[in-house]
């Protein structure tokens, strides 16, 4: 009997792999599927198949041997490839800023594995990482639970939450063929090392695929199969369309106006997000934008939008889309891991690419969802060293998305008064920049969005 053990993550793995066609066409090629969940079983109150069974993983909290060991090996994997600018910049933004004897500790790993970060020295830290929570009870649970279930094969929708590190070493003891998707397209480039080794490796692109196999130069390359990304499959389904005309009755938009959307980042890292939205609102305003536009503003799904609170009584036209996810775990060390997408938002958000004009956003991945509808794109990075705001011009230097910045796909403002130029320009002239944001879809999505989850399942199948 072919049964797949599907590990869901948190809430953007829900909607990549729950939301799209995945578990519709992994119930035609399996005979049992189960899903290991770190959401509550209540999520899955759709999911109607005998062939699928839920069970929610038991929360694997880190001792503080294990904490050293996975520090030690990421850290050292961040020292091994710092010429990569984000590699660096997380190295150097996670530098203790204090002395206490945890700060003084990492402090120490920071300097041993600035000379120490060969892959032996990785491997082993993994290994004793590994060792250390081999004895713990959730642990043995985990090793009991496949036992159990004895799942063909297990495909870990992400390769990096360290608290699935015991759940992929009791697939390791007990001979479980493990696989995992690339989660998205800076992981690779700036993140930190994957949870542990895995079987083989699903992921968007040959670009993605040659990141991986020279991150990770013990993968095998007939290990890794390009598959596409079913994070923007929904844009092909039917049951997630609207008509124009709903959208903008819904919104309250004005169809004689183009659209400017505003893609908001969370707080950590879109502290500038209310700069740049009230300089397009006071453009737009003081007749600075030429054309008659409205502006949209939709925030992070991670957060609420209290915080633009000031700037929504100051500009009352602004429309504002708050992405409808679900918060449904209180009092989780990773909250924002806890909230799932409902389908009302991902229509609205297919809606919105759909029927906006312009795209701006600080180096998001909404850049390539645009793309992907063929809308231009301005990225408004208004902070450096230099004037005092917060330091996202950084995020040009990116691996991943310095490639963006090179290809001429998208335009960049370091200032209002460029913003205001380029909305203008883009504006007068928006399939000026087409055929390169065609490129840059083509190199990192890699496959047609039609049959995403129908060329996953097949590859897992085959596996």
């Amino acid at each position: 009997m072919k049964k797949l053990g599907i590990v869901i993550t948190d809430g953007v793995g829900f909607r990549n792999f729950v939301m799209s066609n995945f578990i519709i066409e992994a119930s035609q090629q399996f005979d049992k599927i189960v899903i290991y969940s770190g959401l509550p079983a209540s999520c899955y109150r759709d999911v109607e198949n005998s062939k699928i069974e839920i069970k929610e993983l038991t929360v694997f909290n880190e001792g503080k041997v294990t904490w050293a060991f996975r520090k030690w090996k990421e850290l050292a994997h961040l020292q091994k490839y710092k010429i990569f600018y984000g590699m660096n910049d997380n190295l150097v933004s996670g530098y203790p800023k204090n002395n206490s004897i945890r700060s003084i500790f990492i402090k120490i790993i920071y300097f041993f594995t600035k000379y120490i970060n060969s892959d032996s020295s990785i491997l082993f830290a993994e290994k004793m990482q590994f060792l250390s929570f081999s004895k713990n009870n959730v642990t043995k649970e985990y090793l009991e639970l496949l036992k159990k279930d004895t799942p063909s094969h297990l495909f870990f929708t992400h390769q990096r939450p360290p608290y699935l590190a015991p759940f992929l070493y009791s697939a390791i003891q007990l001979k479980i063929p493990a696989g995992t998707f690339i989660f998205s397209w800076d992981n690779l480039a700036s993140k930190g090392r994957m949870l542990g080794n895995f079987d083989y490796f699903l992921v968007w692109s040959q670009l993605m695929k040659e990141e991986l196999l020279y991150f990770y130069p013990n993968v095998k390359n007939e290990n890794v199969k390009i598959v596409g990304t079913p994070q923007f499959e929904p844009y092909v389904l039917s049951k997630y369309e609207s008509t124009s005309e709903s959208f903008f009755a819904k919104f309250g938009l004005d169809n004689a106006k183009k659209i400017i959307c505003y893609s908001c980042a969370d707080a950590s890292i879109g502290q500038n997000d209310p700069l740049v939205i009230k300089a397009i609102a006071e453009g737009i305003r003081n007749n600075e934008i030429k054309h008659q536009v409205q502006l949209l503003v939709r925030t992070s799904p991670a957060e609420d939008d209290s915080r633009f609170r000031s700037i929504r009584d100051e500009f009352p036209g602004i429309i504002w889309n708050v992405p409808k996810w679900i918060l449904t775990r209180e009092n989780h060390s990773e909250n924002w891991s806890q909230r799932i997408p409902s389908q009302e938002d991902i229509s609205d958000l297919r809606s919105i690419l759909e029927n906006s004009d312009l795209s701006i956003n600080m180096c998001s991945t909404m850049s390539l969802d645009f793309m992907l509808f063929d809308k231009p794109v301005i990225n408004a990075v208004f902070g450096n060293l230099e004037n005092g705001l917060y330091n996202d011009q950084r995020f040009l230097n990116y691996d991943h998305y310095k490639k963006v910045v090179d290809s001429n796909a998208v335009m960049i403002a370091k200032n209002t008064k460029v913003l205001i130029d380029q909305i203008n320009t883009t504006l007068n002239n928006p399939s000026e920049r087409m055929k390169y944001r065609k490129a840059m879809i083509d190199l990192q999505v890699g496959k047609e969005l039609v049959g995403t989850s129908k060329r996953i399942i097949k590859v897992l199948s085959e596996l």
